[in-house]
C-alpha cells in the first residue's frame, strides 16, 4: 500500500495533516490486477492553507477542471488478463465508471482503451513496462523511469509483458 504524506499550516507553521495510506483506492474485481488511487486533488486554482483539506473521497471527477489538478496512482495488469477467464467486460465497465467517473466516459465504447481528456498529464513509469499506443498506430516502449508529457492526444497504455506496470499521472485541467 502506497504511503502519503499530506502537509499543511496550523497556526501559522508548517504541519503534517496525515499520515497513511490513500484513501482512495480501488482493486477491480473485474480486471484482477487493475488498481487506482486517486492520492491527491486540487480545485482550479488552490489556495493555502485552506485546500489542504482531502478532497479525494467525495470526487466528482478524476479529470479536473481546466488549472485543476489530480495525481493518480495506477497498476496496470499485463494485458494477458483482458483474455483470460477473470476477465469480466461488463463487470469492468460498472466499475470503472463508479471508481473513475469523469475519466470512464473519455474511453472509446469499442474497449480499445484509447482515450482522451483535456489535460496535460505528467506521466511517471514508476515499474514495470507499458507501452503508450497513439491513434495513429506509432507505438513507444516505456520502462521504469520514463516519463511520457501527453498533451490532450488520444492514447492507450499496453502492459504487454507478464508483470504488472506502476505508472504515478498528475493530471492539470486544461481548455481545448
Amino acid at each position: 500500500m502506497t504511503r502519503r504524506i499530506v502537509t499543511g499550516e496550523k497556526n501559522g507553521r508548517s504541519v503534517i495533516l496525515s499520515d497513511g495510506p490513500i484513501p482512495n483506492i480501488h482493486n477491480y474485481v473485474s480486471v484482477p490486477g487493475f488498481q487506482t488511487a486517486l492520492a491527491w486533488a486540487t480545485p482550479h486554482t488552490p489556495k493555502f492553507p485552506e485546500d489542504s483539506i482531502d478532497t479525494t473521497s467525495n470526487i466528482k471527477s478524476f479529470v479536473p477542471d481546466p488549472y485543476g489538478t489530480r495525481v493518480i496512482l495506477v497498476q496496470f495488469p499485463p494485458d494477458s488478463v483482458f483474455e483470460s477467464k477473470e476477465f469480466n467486460p461488463e463487470g469492468a465497465g460498472e466499475e470503472y465508471a463508479k471508481h473513475l467517473p469523469g475519466l470512464a466516459e473519455s474511453f472509446d465504447a469499442d474497449g480499445s482503451g484509447m482515450h482522451r481528456t483535456d489535460t496535460v498529464d505528467y506521466d511517471v513509469i514508476v515499474s514495470g513496462e507499458l507501452w503508450l499506443e497513439l491513434d495513429d498506430g506509432e507505438v513507444r516502449h516505456l520502462k521504469a523511469g520514463d516519463i511520457v508529457i501527453q498533451n490532450g492526444t488520444r492514447h492507450a497504455w499496453r502492459n504487454r509483458s507478464e508483470q504488472p506496470a506502476t505508472m504515478i499521472a498528475v493530471l492539470i485541467g486544461a481548455k481545448r
